[in-house]
């Protein structure tokens, strides 16, 4: 991961030099430039909306006691839209315009939950008896409750009682 993104940081400034030049020769330096600073003001408007209207979307979502997925991940790619727009250059410019638009959110967001489920990894690492506070307690007891809710679905498997050993 870390040779990936020293390469971006060598190439990507290379093609945006490659691309500043080329554009440059075909509309002249002002024109660029000029291309450059409306495609900042740009970028700051629909950034300040969206992210605007994505702020009250979370808020509405928490209020509906609902955790609000969808709406972190666009605020998530607004952000790097953001930081894109910031970065002077047409190629991080057209790729942070590219995430303002929702439909390319809404496939990248099933994109990459895809990707998660199918080859993601969760390691979880635990000393058995220790809690985090380094107190041990062999006679400990956890009590809770519970309530079966697979109901009589015949279609939900029944549910697997397993019994945890013990110390």
């Amino acid at each position: 991961m870390g040779i990936v993104i020293l390469l971006l940081l060598i190439v990507v400034p290379i093609i945006e030099i490659a691309v500043f030049i080329h554009v440059g020769g075909e509309i002249g330096l002002a024109n660029t430039l000029i291309v450059v600073i409306i495609t900042a003001v740009l970028g700051t408007y629909l950034l300040r909306r969206q992210g605007l209207a994505t702020l009250f979307r979370i808020q509405r979502t928490l209020d509906e006691n609902k955790l609000p997925l969808k709406e972190l991940f666009d605020g998530l790619c607004l952000l790097v839209a953001g930081a894109l727009l910031l970065t002077p250059g047409f190629v991080t410019d057209a790729f942070g315009f590219v995430l303002f638009l929702p439909p390319f959110r809404h496939y990248l967001a099933a994109t990459l939950a895809r990707h998660f489920l199918t080859n993601g990894r969760a390691n979880i690492h635990m000393t058995p008896g220790r809690a985090r506070s380094g107190f041990h307690d062999p006679n400990a007891v956890i009590d809770g409750e519970f309530e079966d809710v697979t109901g009589d679905d015949p279609a939900r498997p029944p549910p697997v009682n397993k019994r945890l050993p013990t110390d």
